[in-house]
């Protein structure tokens, strides 16, 4: 049997003392087991986070594959699990459970590992909608329908015991601001306070999808009780330059940076991307060296374990632990 670690250091003291290396991508990794619709629950094809009922297994090995690469943090499988996005498969009435089993998964894996702490960060992505939008489809979702749909999946992932809770892929700040006060709803009624990371997805120009830039991203939410800002998918590490070294100059929190595999390339109908671990390890190298403020790294579509690997080389070639 192994030993445990007698003790695990707090999320946000060991992003003082340390680089912290997140996971790569959940969807691409999936669909090496080539699933098919009686895969997933109810036939539901691409229902990904479903797959924790149907196929634990696949997603636990998907969990140490990244740690083994090195990865200090997982995500749960839980990126489409807020209400709104649980209710299209009919599973909206079972968010607190279904979040829960989620997160529980995936600390019963990093259980499994006593060389060093690691942490399971909740995930929550988008609701699907867009409500600073006037799209007469995607604008028109009630404000507090959003937000009470995260707060249902934050409880979840709190009560399944995540060291932080992740808002990532974020194309809309309201959007953000909501699952904000969601968190720290559920944190009140759960009575248990972990750190929030807010991203925001940016383009290659530096905008979200409705045209808001770094600066008012930050601003808007800075003061809201986040413990992290960052930026996640859309391009990669290339692309995010302008707006890390902002960041780094301007805002007052740790930053995340969790980029792509380089921009996406269209072919055939699907997105490739094709930047190699080694250039990926390359310009985030770069960025831990330049900008002090950059505690986490990681990888989003199109990164693999050999990307985290090469991020984990990275890390580990030079101290960037903060001196007193």
């Amino acid at each position: 049997m192994k030993n445990k670690l007698t003790q695990k250091e707090p999320f946000l003291v060991a992003l003082q003392n340390r680089i912290l290396l997140f996971d790569g991508a959940m969807g691409t990794e999936i669909q090496k087991y080539d699933p098919k619709p009686e895969d997933f629950p109810n036939n539901q094809d691409g229902f990904n986070d479903g797959l924790v009922l149907t196929h634990p297994e696949w997603i636990k090995q998907i969990h140490r594959n990244y740690l083994d690469a090195g990865s200090d943090c997982i995500e749960t499988n839980s990126f489409g699990s807020n209400k709104i996005k649980l209710d299209e498969y009919g599973f909206g009435d079972q968010t607190i459970e279904f979040n829960k089993k989620i997160a529980s998964l995936a600390v019963e894996v990093c259980s499994e590992y006593n060389d060093k702490p690691r942490y399971v960060i909740g995930s929550m992505g988008p609701s699907g909608y867009l409500p600073s939008s006037n799209d007469p489809d995607l604008g028109q979702k009630p404000l507090d329908e959003i937000r009470d749909a995260f707060e249902l999946q934050a409880e979840g992932l709190i009560l399944g015991g995540v060291d932080a809770l992740l808002i990532e892929t974020s194309q809309d700040i309201l959007e953000v601001k909501l699952v904000i006060e969601a968190c720290h709803k559920a944190m009140k009624k759960t009575g248990k306070k972990i750190p929030i990371i807010a991203n925001t997805t940016l383009d290659q120009y530096g905008k979200m999808l409705l045209g808001t830039n770094i600066q008012a991203a930050y601003t808007t939410v800075s003061d809201m009780g986040i413990d992290v800002f960052g930026l996640n998918c859309s391009t990669g590490p290339v692309e995010m330059t302008p707006s890390v070294r902002w960041l780094d100059e301007q805002n007052e929190h740790n930053i995340l940076v969790v980029p792509n595999a380089g921009m996406p390339e269209n072919q055939g109908g699907r997105a490739v991307y094709k930047m190699t671990p080694e250039k990926m390890g390359e310009v985030l190298g770069d960025f831990l060296k330049q900008y002090k403020k950059v505690r986490i790294i990681g990888g989003c579509c199109g990164t693999n374990p050999q990307h985290i690997a090469a991020l984990r080389k990275v890390i580990d070639e030079k101290d960037y632990s903060i001196k007193s």
